[in-house]
């Protein structure tokens, strides 16, 4: 048997008929910036999520961009965040000029310990930031009475998470600001770059909509210094298509993940855990393994794709060797990476296919 990791082929043979129509319908008014089908998926998106304002983006990187611009971080700031995650939430930290101080993570959930977050907290910190790894947010009640606290605001890196839920509120309403990624394998793709920025602050909206045409606040008259973090309207219109059977494939997925966890209930490893005051939207499913090499070697000689996320905790990539961190620094988030290893993960997995991944496992 050979599986398919994301099924994103199978995925647009079932809408193809809508999207192929939504796409032509730009095509046909070649009005590729700014169309009104970008209007129309923000107002969706708001209606989808609750958050009051839907800004889309270029990609999941502008939106944390975007966020951290609004906010006024610059050179000298500190933002709190994990290591145990994508590079862009650290790296847009960076490019702005300011210092990623990285917190350990909690070793079930994969998220940022919150009782360690406050050690970590100076006269310079200006943003705590954390990400809703696999799908998952983090313990949100703990984070924000931090930020309260310190009067910090809280930005929600949430490019694997759009959907979840945190004591029955979407994550894109959490914190100041969320914000999700549509890069293609995401639960809910586009077919390209594309993402979201949410917020329920209209100060902020109005700024982020500026920055994101280069801060102008009528054409030519440029209020901020911005960025050109446009949604391209073709992407919009793809989203506007798949946002309609969201919901459906997000039950899907979690039906996926009970019938992984139950397949592999047994096994000698550790099976993902999801908090009972959260839902995951399951954009991995991730199972902690000892001898990882040689198992996605087998795996791969039987037809099964794995996925490494991620290999490499952010404190010990080279990039960021100016931070002066060293191994053993955050040693939960460098087990993890050691054993993590991610299991093909889409809406559209059959039941024979998961009883033979865990049959190979």
């Amino acid at each position: 048997m050979k599986i398919d990791f994301a099924k994103l082929q199978y995925q647009y043979q079932l809408y193809k008929t809508e999207i192929d129509a939504a796409i032509q319908n730009v095509l046909d008014k070649s009005n590729y910036i700014m169309g009104e089908e970008v209007r129309q998926l923000e107002d969706k998106l708001e209606e989808f999520s609750g958050a009051k304002h839907a800004i889309t983006c270029g990609s999941g990187t502008d939106a944390l961009l975007l966020a951290m611009m609004a906010l006024g971080i610059r050179a000298g700031d500190e933002v709190i965040t994990t290591p145990f995650t994508f590079i862009a939430t650290a790296e847009t930290i960076a490019f702005l000029g300011a210092k990623p101080v990285f917190v350990d993570i909690d070793e079930k959930t994969y998220n940022i310990d919150p009782e360690k977050i406050e050690e970590k907290i100076t006269s310079k910190t200006k943003v705590i930031m954390p990400v809703s790894l696999y799908g998952q947010p983090s313990d949100m009640d703990a984070i924000q009475a931090i930020a309260d606290k310190y009067d910090l605001k809280v930005i929600i890196d949430g490019a694997q998470s759009f959907g979840s839920t945190y004591k029955g509120k979407t994550d894109s309403c959490l914190g100041d600001i969320s914000t999700t990624s549509f890069f293609p394998a995401k639960p809910l793709g586009c077919f390209g770059d594309g993402g979201v920025v949410f917020t329920n602050n209209d100060v902020l909206a109005e700024k982020i909509k500026s920055l994101r045409v280069h801060g102008q606040s009528k054409r030519y008259h440029h209020k901020y210094i911005g960025m050109g973090g446009r949604m391209d309207t073709l992407q919009c219109a793809v989203v506007n298509v798949k946002l309609k059977y969201y919901e459906k494939d997000l039950k899907l997925r979690q039906e996926v993940a009970q019938k992984y966890t139950e397949a592999l209930k047994a096994k000698d490893f550790i099976l993902p855990f999801v908090d009972n005051r959260t839902t995951s939207v399951w954009a991995q499913y991730s199972v902690r393994i000892q001898n990882r090499d040689e198992v996605q070697s087998k795996l791969k000689e039987q037809g099964i794709p794995t996925a490494v996320h991620y290999p490499i905790a952010l404190h010990l990539q080279e990039c960021f060797s100016y931070l002066g961190y060293s191994k053993g620094d955050f040693p939960i988030a460098e087990q993890v990476s050691s054993e993590i290893m991610s299991l093909p993960m889409n809406p559209y997995l059959s039941d024979e296919e998961i009883e033979y991944i865990a049959k190979q496992i």
